[in-house]
């Protein structure tokens, strides 16, 4: 089974940016959708991107968040860009089957990476 390890995060004020990284062990990660979901603390995860073929972005952070792959180095991306307070979450990567049936779903995955915290001050 594919191991998923985080890097990136930490504390950032409002506006800021900072990026993420997910790297996946294994020789198959084209075959893998990628997706980053978030939890915040009381709340339950959601989803934030994810991308296969293609690439797809929660309507929260629709053009300020961005997901990239990079499938010769085994690696997904988030990019975050005007963070805001209410992105405070722990933020994970996970992979599931290239065709699943809905990457937005956290049950298309099978694989979590160990979650890094984010924390935008005010």
């Amino acid at each position: 089974q594919v191991q998923l390890v985080q890097s990136g995060g930490g504390l950032v004020q409002t506006g800021g940016s900072l990026r993420l990284s997910c790297t996946a062990s294994g020789r198959t990660f084209s075959n893998y959708v990628m997706g980053w979901f978030r939890q915040a603390q009381g709340k339950e995860r959601e989803f934030v991107a994810c991308i296969s073929e293609a690439a797809f972005v929660a309507d929260s952070v629709k053009g300020r968040f961005t997901i990239s792959r990079d499938n010769a180095k085994n690696a997904v991306y988030l990019q975050l860009n005007n963070l805001k307070p209410e992105d405070t979450a722990v933020y994970s990567c996970a992979a599931g089957p290239l065709h699943a049936a809905s990457c937005t779903r956290e049950s298309s995955y099978f694989s979590w990476g160990q979650g890094t915290q984010i924390v935008v001050s005010a």
